[in-house]
């Protein structure tokens, strides 16, 4: 490879040796490296300080548009190094949580589409339009959410991370804007790297980067099946994980104790003060205002309890897992009921005596 040289050609697609030939030579090119340098400073420059504030852990992010110049510039083998370099940085220049490594694929990911689209092609207000809605919604919604469970998993294993609807509003209502205004920056920067030999052909960009009737349609087409795609995922994600995942340590006792006095209402049972209950599960459908608790209850013996060196405070706090390997705590029984949780009404309510 040492004597081999980069073309100056455009690909129809990346699917070729000579593409992927190309886009690792850039490794070798030290222009391209003064290039990737600037872009890694820019964007930690827009990224940690020139982000939108639209609300508590959600910003409008401009470092996209660094992203995709030089993505554009230098290609995916060195975007996704680029990425990998701007993730770690970025969090020691703004350190929030915990790092987690595995969260830079959200990087990467999208360093890298950007230069599928656009490293040695001709750009077009379609591929600009496709490379944001594939970022908006496979990376920023469909790759992030279960890195986000898995962080939370890790870091602070009494909460979950649930999708927020302000996040997938964001990413929906944002990418058509993002997509015109990314036209618009590539229009203005496509002649100016072109002269300066670090991109190739696209010198009729004006033209080719102008939106029409078409490109707006294809705009609205992809927020419709953006928003059929991610209502699709909510439902799913929504039915599949259970809401008492996401309590904090400050409200599972609260929402334990509600559980039992509830259990105690339907069944006028269970009124021994050494008795608790555990919630394992809270099933909350998408947009519902309907929730089905299955509820352990326990009966507590004291001695066992004070030879643990526990208090009943302790034991409202529990979530299944504990509550079942607790030898201080008897299982009485399981209850399911279903409650409307606009007018706190049971409608229906199920108890299954242990044997």
């Amino acid at each position: 490879m040492a004597n081999l040289k980069k073309s100056d050609n455009l690909y129809p697609h990346p699917f070729s040796k000579a593409y992927w030939r190309d886009a690792l030579l850039e490794l070798k090119d030290v222009r391209m490296l003064v290039v990737a340098a600037l872009m890694i400073a820019i964007r930690l420059v827009m990224k940690t300080f020139l982000a939108i504030p639209l609300a508590p852990n959600l910003n409008i992010n401009t470092a996209f548009i660094a992203n995709a110049a030089g993505a554009m510039i230098f290609g995916p083998v060195m975007a996704a190094i680029c990425a990998v370099i701007t993730d770690v940085l970025g969090f020691l220049l703004k350190p929030v949580g915990f790092y987690f490594p595995p969260m830079v694929l959200t990087e990467v990911a999208g360093s890298v589409i950007f230069a599928l689209f656009f490293y040695r092609a001709k750009i077009t207000p379609v591929r600009v339009t496709l490379s944001r809605f594939a970022i908006c919604l496979g990376v920023n919604i469909l790759l992030n959410t279960p890195l986000q469970i898995w962080y939370y998993a890790v870091f602070t294993p009494n909460s979950t991370y649930i999708l927020t609807i302000p996040a997938i509003v964001k990413n929906l209502f944002m990418f058509p804007l993002e997509s015109v205004v990314l036209t618009l920056v590539l229009s203005i920067l496509i002649p100016i790297t072109t002269r300066m030999g670090l991109t190739y052909g696209n010198k009729d960009v004006k033209e080719s980067l102008k939106f029409g009737k078409r490109q707006v349609a294809l705009l609205a087409v992809l927020f419709v099946v953006g928003l059929g795609a991610t209502l699709a995922y909510l439902n799913y994600h929504y039915a599949t994980t259970s809401v008492s995942a996401g309590y904090t340590t400050q409200e599972r006792p609260v929402k334990n104790q509600e559980a039992l006095e509830n259990i105690r209402t339907q069944t006028g049972d269970f009124n021994d003060e050494n008795t608790v209950a555990v919630i394992e599960s809270a099933m909350h459908p998408f947009l519902s205002k309907i929730t089905t608790y299955t509820v352990g209850v326990y009966q507590v013996d004291p001695e066992a309890l004070a030879e643990e060196e526990k208090t009943m405070d302790d034991l409202w706090a529990y979530s299944k897992s504990p509550a079942s390997k607790d030898p201080a705590l008897t299982r009485l029984a399981t209850v399911t009921f279903v409650l409307d949780e606009n007018t706190g009404e049971i409608t229906e309510f199920q108890s299954e005596p242990v044997k």
